[in-house]
């Protein structure tokens, strides 16, 4: 019983947790949550109008001083590996796909697996459920939430945890 109750123990210490919602739903806020201590924050978003300076602003000053952030807009991958030893928040698979689409870059969907499953410290990484709304309009919208769909599916099932968001309140769906 008791090596039962540290593997349970040992498991719980790394999970990977995915949150998923929609835009403006509360997921990286709930996401942030889930920290009590020093963690990185990986951020994708990259600051390319005032809105998006003015956002990364608020969001930097609401999580505090015991966060290290790391700026990687295309190289969550490699972010991932260097963060080894540190609990970690990757915000947001989203605009990892968007920023990699618009380079004309190949999305390393096997690469961040591979990184998820060689971290030993907890893990939450951030998404848009974008499968809900209205088909794009263009190729480009389609493309890109059919990509969203099949990135948020294969982290989902690499994930010990996957909650969704919805006005700010979280829903587990997995387990």
């Amino acid at each position: 019983m008791k090596g039962a109750q540290n593997t349970v123990t040992r498991r719980r210490m790394i999970a990977t947790t995915l949150v998923l919602g929609g835009a403006a739903s509360g997921k990286s806020r709930y996401a942030e949550s889930l920290f009590d201590g020093p963690a990185v924050y990986i951020a994708t978003a990259e600051a390319s109008d005032a809105e998006m300076v003015a956002r990364i602003a608020r969001h930097r000053a609401r999580r505090g001083t015991c966060w290290t952030t790391v700026e990687a807009p295309r190289c969550l991958p490699e972010a991932l590996k260097q963060a080894c030893d540190m609990p970690v928040l990757a915000d947001c698979l989203t605009l990892w796909l968007s920023n990699t689409l618009a380079a004309g870059e190949e999305l390393q969907t096997g690469a961040l697996l591979e990184a998820l499953a060689r971290r030993r410290r907890p893990t939450v990484l951030v998404s848009n459920e974008t499968g809900m709304g209205l088909v794009p309009a263009t190729p480009l919208g389609r493309r890109f939430r059919e990509a969203q769909g099949r990135l948020n599916q294969e982290v989902a099932r690499a994930a010990d945890r996957v909650v969704f968001v919805a006005a700010g309140l979280p829903l587990a769906l997995k387990p």
